[in-house]
């Protein structure tokens, strides 16, 4: 057991970088952490790891025994874990980083009676629109958008949610109603830029066929959705949001839905919906845990999303 713990305090310390990074991950101090890899390496009869007060470093002899007992142990906690959860024992942490606006408007929601379910989890929910790193930071799972995937991550698709492009009643009075996407060239848009590589959100439609980006006039730009819902609401212009922020607005007259009509028209140009992915860094990490959240989340979301 000795061995096993110092295996995994060792994994852990090279997959974050540091033995005080690898220490949170497994919940335990640094000094622990630090004793648990010099017990291994004093077993093994060779030093894994060079250390300063700066930085950490595998030996020859440490790169090899890291690309051997990797996947052994990846392969050892998915087998405890599903011994676990035949009998509905999930249990530890799980770490789930999310969009923002996904995160407080339909995971929030949906989280509690996932920890009622599973009462041996405990959940950390990490709302975020900027890149996140799933060993460094400790994260088991995150929900991204399609914009927002990385190389290397193992993704399975969550949710298909309907796209809106919206404005106040006061500012369509006031600039008129859109009616084809070319005609957002002639208006205010408020646009989201993305945080995690400052590119825009693509307006997107489909015509004939093939997706096309509408050519904008970005008036106010925010890193928020929430903020350009706000400024939506007070007059500010056009948002495209996810129907379950605009969908409550849209009900209660704060705003209007656009593009609707665009049917009757011989140009007419359909909006592209928003997908979302339950994403984490390879297939080892893809665990019980992550499973139980992904189907949990599936059952959850409204039938015309793809959840059921």
């Amino acid at each position: 057991m000795d061995s096993l713990r110092g295996i995994e305090s060792f994994i852990k310390a090279v997959q974050a970088g540091s033995i005080a990074g690898g220490a949170r991950a497994m919940g335990i101090s640094p000094g622990a952490a630090s004793q648990n890899i010099a017990r291994l390496e004093q077993k093994l009869g060779a030093r894994l790891l060079t250390r300063t007060t700066r930085s950490l470093s595998l030996t020859e002899s440490g790169q090899l025994y890291f690309e051997r007992v990797q996947e052994l142990m990846s392969e050892l906690e998915l087998a405890s874990q599903a011994v676990g959860a035949i009998h509905d024992e999930l249990r530890g942490r799980l770490v789930i980083a999310s969009s923002r606006s996904f995160a407080r408007h339909v995971v929030a929601p949906i989280l509690p009676g996932f920890n009622h379910k599973y009462p041996n989890v405990t959940v950390e929910l990490i709302a975020t629109d900027r890149s996140v790193d799933h060993i460094t930071e400790s994260i088991d799972v995150s929900i991204r958008s399609k914009p927002a995937l990385e190389l290397g991550l193992v993704a399975r698709r969550l949710a298909v949610v309907p796209s809106v492009f919206c404005a106040s009643p006061d500012y369509l009075e006031r600039s008129g109603y859109p009616t084809e996407p070319e005609h957002l060239l002639n208006h205010d848009c408020l646009v989201f830029r993305l945080p995690m590589h400052g590119r825009f959100s693509d307006w997107e439609f489909r015509r004939d066929g093939e997706i096309f980006n509408a050519k904008v006039n970005a008036r106010i730009i925010s890193d928020d959705i929430d903020s350009l819902t706000a400024m939506a609401v007070a007059g500010g212009g056009i948002t495209r949001l996810a129907e379950f922020i605009a969908e409550p607005l849209i009900k209660s007259g704060q705003l209007v839905e656009l593009f609707r009509s665009t049917r009757k028209s011989r140009v007419y140009a359909e909006v592209e919906p928003i997908e979302f992915f339950l994403c984490v860094s390879d297939r080892f990490q893809y665990t019980p845990k992550a499973k139980a959240l992904f189907e949990y989340l599936q059952s959850h979301l409204p039938e015309k999303w793809g959840g059921r």
